[in-house]
């Protein structure tokens, strides 16, 4: 991805959401598009107008961690959008994957026995390894059958991002579709910022861009986000409406892979309904004859 590009585009749309009044100048003049001015950007964060221009023009290589601080309180960025700027400056400096290990090879990682082991212990809940690029590599057995839907009858582990876009099952799936629609492009740009060359994720983004109108107007958008944890609504096919608390870790040993687990409220429907798949999935077992 074009990085000058990625980081005009971000600081242009942070600019455009915000208002006078909300980092305490007073409106003056009529304006002709929406947000601020980019003198005003320059004042709030100490800059001048003709540093803070360039940064916008997409020429952020060396900007030092003070200047895109005072940046990043200036446009009033939360956590997340903080942590993309300094990815998409790291990026201009040269510095890949915000300095994190190269990745392996996904498709090992989501091989090795003892990963497929650590999943099966998890009988309670949905547990899945996913990667960067919305794929999910590896899933317990109360998994596959929580992911029924989205795997279909193909057995292969399917990548979230294509299902939730392409696929109009997804809109049954999940009743809160526009919500999970925002997230998943948040995420993923929150991943292309950390690793601009990821050749894998351009192809995706490529290919969703040119067949969903939705997911080109929501990743022009530039919003990132961070998953970390919350609670999603489901409609499964099987059971039913579903309220699941969710949980990621990432995996120290697989830079780029993390591990979400999903679990209910301990007697809730949700819970009740999360055991009665747990009990449709099970395998059944014959008895030997005597």
């Amino acid at each position: 991805m074009d990085n000058r590009a990625e980081v005009r585009e971000f600081l242009t749309t942070r600019r455009a959401r915000l208002t006078p009044d909300q980092v305490g100048l007073p409106a003056v003049g009529t304006r002709r598009v929406p947000g601020l001015r980019r003198s005003e950007v320059a004042a709030v964060a100490g800059l001048s107008v003709e540093y803070y221009a360039r940064l916008e023009r997409g020429q952020i290589a060396g900007a030092s961690t003070g200047v895109l601080d005072a940046l990043a309180r200036a446009l009033q960025l939360d956590e997340t959008e903080t942590a993309h700027l300094f990815d998409l400056a790291r990026a201009a400096d040269g510095i890949p994957t915000s300095g994190r290990p190269r990745r392996r090879t996904p498709g090992k990682a989501a091989a090795r026995p003892s990963l497929r082991w650590a999943l099966e212990a998890i009988t309670g809940g949905v547990a899945f390894v996913r990667d960067a690029h919305q794929n999910i590599l590896a899933t317990n057995s109360l998994g596959r059958a929580f992911y029924s839907p989205v795997i279909g009858n193909g057995g292969r582990l399917p990548n979230l991002a294509r299902f939730q876009f392409l696929d109009p099952a997804s809109r049954d799936f999940y009743p809160d579709w526009d919500l999970f629609a925002a997230m998943c492009v948040g995420i993923m740009r929150t991943d292309a910022g950390r690793d601009p060359h990821d050749r894998g994720l351009q192809d995706l983004v490529g290919e969703l861009s040119t067949r969903s109108e939705t997911f080109r107007r929501l990743w022009a958008d530039h919003n990132v986000r961070t998953h970390g944890t919350g609670t999603k609504r489901f409609n499964h096919p099987v059971v039913g409406e579903l309220a699941l608390a969710y949980e990621e870790l990432a995996m120290t040993a697989e830079p780029g892979l993390t591990i979400f687990i999903y679990t209910a409220e301990p007697g809730s429907p949700s819970a009740e309904r999360l055991h009665l798949l747990a009990s449709w999935a099970a395998p059944v077992r014959t008895v030997p004859d005597a």
